[in-house]
């Protein structure tokens, strides 16, 4: 099997790894790129291709991938003072406001 070749990959694999590719490119990475990343998440989650003969076969599925979400903003947050999340708070506050006005305006 030549590198590269996605035949022992299952439906649910190729479309989970079109969504995340699909999700990257909407984030401006370049599409070849965002498929490689999608391939190495998807091979990361299901340690390969699941049909007969792929090298995850038969091995559990522990999503580790799946799990990421949240975890790096929460850092960032707990870093900041409680006046500086304040701060950060009102001006998102007021942005949101000033657009709310420009929509009306319209």
């Amino acid at each position: 099997m030549p590198r590269g070749d996605k035949s022992k990959y299952t439906d649910k694999q190729e479309r989970k790894a079109e969504h995340i590719a699909e999700s990257y490119e909407e984030r401006g990475v370049p599409k070849k790129e965002a498929e490689a990343r999608a391939w190495a998440t998807v091979n990361k989650d299901d340690g390969g291709g699941k049909q007969p003969g792929g090298s995850g076969r038969g091995k559990a599925t522990g999503h580790p991938a799946a799990h990421k979400g949240g975890k790096a903003g929460g850092k960032a947050a707990a870093s900041r003072t409680a006046a500086e999340r304040s701060a950060s708070a009102r001006k998102a506050a007021a942005t949101r406001k000033r657009n709310a006005e420009a929509r009306a305006s319209h």
